[in-house]
């Protein structure tokens, strides 16, 4: 019985091993195709139109793939903007839109309408900071963001009136298609020079970033 027993353990043991092995050596073949990606198809990463921040010749492209109506977005902006300012001089921060809850689509096109008055990051920071309100999982009310729009100085009645533009709704379906290419299933997801981060914590991110500035060429 004692000789059964031990032979399960040690059979769940290598099961395990071989699961942990299999999974690491799937993150790295993702990384590979990533890159190679980001390498060979700059615009998947990097499109025209996505909003930028940050440096105007970058070292580093730091893309994240967001989604305004997600509570992790909302807890890592604020880390996301210190990252930016203290490598100012080398990173570039590209937003990606991943609209996976139901509302989101609605507060994108608030965004993009905010874009064109150029309030995009004002509106982007007041989306996060009302989120609370305007995006409760359990009950959401998105009509609320017209309430306190105006606090991003932007004439709201403008944003009203773009809502439906057809370039905006061609837009959101290009970043769907591309998130769906490049692998993105939950937000944030960040993006190093078209290296996956993976987080443990909030200084991942920033460590990753830290590590692609330093590197030597």
């Amino acid at each position: 019985m004692r000789n059964k027993v031990v032979v399960v353990v040690v059979t769940l043991l290598l099961a395990g091993v071989g699961f942990f092995v299999a999974i690491k050596q799937y993150k790295n073949q993702e990384t590979q195709r990533l890159g190679f990606m980001a390498e060979k198809n700059f615009k998947a990463f990097v499109p025209d139109y996505a909003p930028r921040m940050g440096a105007q010749d970058p070292k580093v492209y730091l893309v994240e793939f967001l989604d305004p109506e997600c509570e992790s977005c909302r807890h890592f902006h604020p880390v996301v903007k210190e990252i930016v300012e203290e490598f100012k001089q080398s990173v570039q921060l590209v937003i990606r839109y991943a609209p996976f809850h139901g509302n989101s689509e609605f507060a994108i096109r608030v965004l993009e309408g905010a874009r064109k008055q150029d309030r995009y990051w004002e509106t982007l920071a007041l989306l996060f900071e009302k989120q609370p309100s305007w995006g409760d999982h359990h009950h959401p009310q998105p009509e609320l963001i017209w309430t306190f729009l105006a606090e991003a100085g932007v004439d709201v009645e403008k944003i009203r009136s773009s809502m439906n533009d057809p370039e905006t709704s061609k837009m959101i379906a290009l970043e769907v298609e591309s998130g769906k290419q490049i692998g993105v299933r939950q937000t944030p997801t960040f993006f190093v020079n078209g290296k996956p981060v993976e987080m443990a914590g909030l200084g991942d991110l920033r460590l990753a970033v830290k590590n692609e500035v330093e590197r030597k060429d």
